[in-house]
């Protein structure tokens, strides 16, 4: 994975203000809002700052969350902190390349996929690529 770095500037000039408000600022959107939520073509969901493929289509799925879920991303692509904000303890998610917020992860919720997982991505966060 490439190192994407660029100062606060840079990525105001390159995202919107939502997507700098969630990609560098750690927000959340919206539950129900996001563009991805109902979104099931088959292709390719890249980081929306940087560009860098994330997750499969195959691997998303109706969670029910108001937000797009995914149960896998692609090896390597996204890295897991842990989030002591707001007074609990959560599993954040970002974008390997360039750091970028991309949600949280939750664990063994019952739901049926191959790793009863659910990463709960915020859709600004995300582009979407019909070309796998």
């Amino acid at each position: 994975m490439s190192n994407v770095q660029k100062s606060d500037n840079e990525w105001q000039a390159v995202l919107s203000p939502e997507q700098f408000r969630v990609l560098r600022e750690k927000g959340t959107e919206a539950p129900g809002t996001g563009e991805y939520n109902h979104h099931f073509a088959q292709g390719v969901y890249s980081c929306a700052g940087c560009k860098t493929p994330l997750y499969k289509s195959t691997t998303k799925f109706d969670s029910g969350c108001g937000w797009p879920a995914f149960f896998d991303a692609l090896p390597g692509a996204v890295t897991r902190h842990e989030d002591r904000s707001f007074g609990s303890v959560r599993t954040e998610i970002v974008c390997t390349a360039c750091g970028g917020h991309l949600g949280h992860v939750f664990k063994g919720e019952g739901f049926k996929n191959p790793t009863d997982e659910r990463h709960c991505v915020n859709s600004v966060s995300l582009k979407f690529n019909d070309k796998e």
